[in-house]
Order: structure tokens, then C-alpha cells, then sequence
């Protein structure tokens, strides 16, 4: 099936100053939008946008047509983009109206109206914090785009699964092919995304190309990869309408197009749903449980720069008798990589089923096929005796060689700040410094409370003094940690003036204890607050 529309940069360039003089952006679409109907069409309910939407302004038409996807009068579109180029080269197709026949009575067969091939949807690509050149636009299939942070919102239809089905109407295109927009995790991997300026990025999985979005902020070579040949397609047509030229595309699994190639970053939104076939390109990796999964990580050390990351999203079985902490573990043992993974929820085999069910439509099926399918998913969950499905993210860092690498997974289900990537650079940072001073060294080190950080005290009315004392983040990962009076004291005082030796000894004179005993005990505490965030090392001018 030939794609559409065609890759033309010129075209691509002319229909962006399109889209910039009307406006048609994320920011001008919820202008022209407001609050209410801005979030209904993320909701993929259509009716208020198109309420909002009938003045004929070119904005009004843009949206109409690409966010909508309704026809358009051949005028007001012929008012908004050079519509002869744009049929020529398939981003638009007649559409005979309310007659239905294409072409408008004694007009010499000139369309009526005209519609959308594909989405294309304003996009806010500033997470990177430049404010230069935030505007982009995401392409994917009609029907497709899920909405998100970053995004416009949902697209007329009620997600892929419910726009297309097995063989899809969106242009014909098979439901297995199909290449879709922003959605959940998309942001979600954005958002965790470590970014600063480096030289080569890998976009592993690449879809409609969000993830090379971004790195083409900060990346002076993007290399995106898929197996499926029309989202390269698609990753071309985003980055070409979006202004970048430093994005490439290959096709294959896994780490296969790059061969031994290095980068200093590489992402990954990966088709990570366990599933019982590989009926959806853009979601089942077509391989046994979480084994593509296993396969990404594994694989990833080999190809990073010291210094290098590697983030992902990732799926993986919580499989009976077996602590799911040392299966992720053994993912990465190998790698040679520093890593931080973070499960964010846990779904039982009946939840994870139905909800992947559901997003391939089985629910609009006849009720026999419907659970024939639900069956074949317990079937296969049961035979590999998963119990619940893990949700979260993988960071991997190459240190630098020679130096024992650090691996921390741990559960945090709780909120979080975004954009999280700044925090997780903090991380890693933190455990180098843990990583090169022993307890002494600690001691000797001074320290800053962070920013945000409150205390709160838990005690009975009327006591003196409280039970305990809750330290609690309002940045980052937004944790919370219990400390005694001692620690409590102790990072009150931490403003990087003196070192932690000498601010326990001032503790220990007022609370007549053996300063070199609380010198003994306070350390395994000040590592705790330095890795979890409380307090940051202060680096000597």
C-alpha cells in the first residue's frame, strides 16, 4: 500500500508557516478551544470543539480538519494551506460534503470538500526548557492521536482501537500497521527523558517519531528506528512539518539497524505489552512474555558512551515464587550500567487482559470471540505462572570504566514532579558521589538542604517532644522519610557553611552525647538524605 502522504521537504516547510501564521498550535488551539472543550477532545469527545469551531477562521479550519477530521469547504481550506499541493501529494483527498459525490455541481469538477489522510496534531516540544522553536506537530493515522500531556487532546475517534478495529478504516490501513499519535506513555518517556546537549541519540521503537521530536532539540544526530516501515514514514513526516533536518530513519528489531554503533542517549517507547500473539505492531512485541523487554536492556550497555543513558519504559511478569525485583535485576546484570528502575503500578492478569482487550477493540466483537480471546491471555499467563503485570521505567547509565557499577529498583506508586528528568540526572549524580566517599569522607563533606523540603512533627497534644519527625519533598520524586531529633537537627542546619563532622559535634555538645559515638552512627542517615535527595553535596569552588 503506497504511503500517504508523500515525504516533500519543501512542502513540509510551506504548510509549517501555514500552520504558525494561523496559529495552529498547541497554545492558539486551546486559545481558540478554551478550558472546557480543550478538555473534552481530550476525553475524545468531540462535540464542544466543534461547537466552538464553526466561524470559519483559518485556525477554526485547520483544526476542523486535522484534529476533527471533518470535511472542509474547498474555499475556507484553499484560504488556510495551498490545497492543490496538498491533494497532489495525499495530505488531502476530495470530499464531496453533504452530496457525497466529490466533486461540486458546475465547478468543473473541483471538489467540494476536502479532508484529512492523516492527524496532525500541535505539539508543545518544550520540555527540554528552550522556548526556541517549541512548536511542532505530531503525524500519525486518523483516529490515532490519544491525546496527552504536550498534545491537543484525543482525535475524533475513541482511540485506534476504537477507530479501526482488525482492518481499520483509517485509509484502509491494517490495524497491525497502524501508527499512532501522542498518547500516555509517549509523555510519560518524554517527561523522565534526561535532556542535555549530546552528540548521537537513538530512538529505539520510534512510532510517529515524539520521542526524536525531542531529542532533535538537543541531539545533533537523531537516528530513529522501527520495525514497521510506515512509522518511519510517519517519523519523517513529524520532523520534516516540525523544521528538523538531523533525523534519520532505518528499519529493524531491536539494536539490528545500528549495528555496533554508540550513543550518548538512547530512548525507547518499545511495544512492551505481554500478550499472547503479535497481532499490533505498536504494542505486542511479538516475542514470549517480557522478553523483548529483557532483550532491550540487556542489549543497551553495548551500545553507549561513557557517561551514555539509556531510558525506557518497560513491562514485566510477576511471576509466582519469584521476587519481580530480582528478575528486572538480572535484566541488567551484564550491562556493565549504573541503573535506577521504578515500578509505578502493578496490574493482576484479569486487569492487564482486559485493558489490552479493550485497546484492540475484542470488546466490539461477538461475545464468543470476545472471550475466546480473554481465555487464550489467562491461558498463556497461567502456563508461565504470572500472577500480576509491573509497569514503570528503566534509567541505565554506562559509568566510567573501571567503577562498580549501582543498581537501585525500588516501588513508588505515588506522585511525581514532571518534567522528572532533571531529578533523575540528580540521581545518578548523588550515587557517584556516594559511590567515591567512605563514612569519613562523609563527614568531612558539607551539605544543602534542598529546595522544598518540610518538616513535620507527629506527636500527641501537648508533648514536648514529638514522636517523630517526617522530612517531606515538594520537588522530584516527592518522597517522604522518617528522622530522629538528631537528623532533623542535623539538616536544619545543613546550608553549606560548615561540614557535616563539625555540625554533629555541635549537635552532640548540645544534647550531652559522645560526639565520636554520634559520629559513628549518624553517617548510614546522611547517606540515606543524600540518595533519596534531602540534602545535596556542596562541590568546593
Amino acid at each position: 500500500m503506497p504511503f500517504r502522504p508523500v515525504l516533500d521537504g519543501d512542502l513540509a516547510a510551506r504548510l509549517r508557516a501555514a500552520f504558525l501564521a494561523a496559529d495552529f498550535t498547541a497554545d492558539g488551539c486551546l486559545e481558540l478551544l478554551g478550558a472546557t472543550a480543550y478538555a473534552a477532545l481530550a476525553r475524545s469527545e468531540t462535540v464542544p470543539a466543534l461547537r466552538v469551531t464553526g466561524g470559519g477562521s483559518v485556525r477554526e479550519t485547520l483544526l476542523r480538519l486535522f484534529l476533527l477530521q471533518q470535511p472542509v469547504p474547498y474555499p475556507a481550506a484553499e484560504a488556510a494551506l495551498p490545497v492543490a499541493d496538498c491533494l497532489a501529494a495525499g495530505w488531502l483527498v476530495p470530499d464531496g460534503g453533504a452530496s457525497g459525490d466529490g466533486t461540486e455541481s458546475g465547478d468543473g469538477g473541483r471538489a467540494a470538500h476536502v479532508r484529512a489522510t492523516v492527524d496532525v496534531r500541535p505539539y508543545a516540544n518544550d520540555i527540554a526548557g528552550d522556548s526556541d522553536a517549541a512548536d511542532a506537530w505530531i503525524v500519525s493515522d486518523l483516529g490515532c492521536a490519544v491525546g496527552g500531556a504536550g498534545g491537543i487532546g484525543a482525535s475524533g475517534a475513541a482511540g485506534a482501537a476504537d477507530a479501526t478495529g482488525d482492518s481499520g478504516d483509517a485509509g484502509a490501513v491494517p490495524r497491525s500497521e497502524l501508527v499512532l499519535g501522542v498518547g500516555g506513555a509517549s509523555t510519560t518517556l518524554a517527561n523522565i527523558t534526561v535532556r542535555r546537549s549530546v552528540r548521537r541519540v537513538l530512538d529505539l521503537g520510534t512510532g510517529s517519531g515524539v520521542q526524536a521530536l525531542h531529542a532533535a532539540r538537543h541531539g545533533a544526530e537523531v537516528v530513529a528506528t522501527d520495525v514497521n516501515p510506515r512509522a518511519l514514514h510517519f517519523t519523517a513526516l513529524t520532523v520534516a512539518l516540525s523544521g528538523f533536518s538531523h533525523v534519520g530513519t532505518r528499519a529493524g528489531s531491536l539494536f539490528e539497524p545500528v549495528g555496533a554503533e554508540s550513543f550518548d542517549l538512547i530512548v525507547s517507547n518499545p511495544p512492551f505489552v505481554i500478550s499472547p500473539s503479535g497481532r499490533f505492531t505498536y504494542r505486542d512485541g511479538g516475542m514470549a512474555g517480557d522478553d523483548l523487554c529483557r532483550a532491550l536492556v540487556a542489549g543497551a550497555g553495548a551500545h553507549l558512551e561513557p557517561g551514555g543513558y539509556c531510558q525506557l519504559l518497560a513491562n514485566w511478569q510477576h511471576v509466582r515464587g519469584e521476587d519481580w525485583r530480582e528478575r528486572v535485576s538480572g535484566w541488567i546484570a551484564g550491562t556493565g550500567c549504573d541503573a535506577w528502575v521504578v515500578q509505578r503500578e502493578v496490574q493482576d492478569v484479569t486487569q492487564y487482559a482486559e485493558l489490552w482487550l479493550r485497546d484492540g477493540g475484542d470488546h466490539r466483537e461477538p461475545r464468543a470471540d470476545y472471550d475466546a480471546r480473554y481465555n487464550a491471555w489467562l491461558d498463556t499467563f497461567e502456563a508461565a505462572k504470572v500472577e500480576g503485570i509491573g509497569f514503570g521505567w528503566i534509567t541505565l547509565r554506562r559509568p566510567a570504566p573501571g567503577v562498580r557499577p549501582s543498581v537501585h529498583i525500588e516501588e513508588w506508586p505515588h506522585t511525581v514532579e514532571q518534567p522528572l528528568g532533571p531529578e533523575i540526572e540528580h540521581w545518578f549524580a548523588r550515587q557517584d558521589f556516594l559511590r567515591g566517599h567512605d563514612d569519613a569522607a562523609l563527614l568531612a563533606a558539607r551539605y544543602r538542604l534542598a529546595d522544598e523540603v518540610v518538616q513535620e512533627q507527629v506527636g500527641a497534644p501537648g508533648q514536648e517532644h514529638p514522636e517523630h519527625v517526617i522530612l517531606r519533598q515538594n520537588r522530584g520524586m516527592r518522597r517522604a522519610t522518617k528522622v530522629d531529633t538528631v537528623g532533623a537537627g542535623f539538616v536544619g542546619v545543613c546550608d553549606g557553611e560548615l561540614s557535616a563532622g563539625e555540625i554533629l559535634d555541635a549537635i552532640a555538645a548540645l544534647i550531652e552525647e559522645d560526639p565520636v559515638l554520634l559520629r559513628d552512627r549518624t553517617p548510614e542517615q546522611i547517606r540515606m538524605l543524600v540518595e533519596q535527595g534531602f540534602l545535596e553535596p556542596v562541590v568546593p569552588a
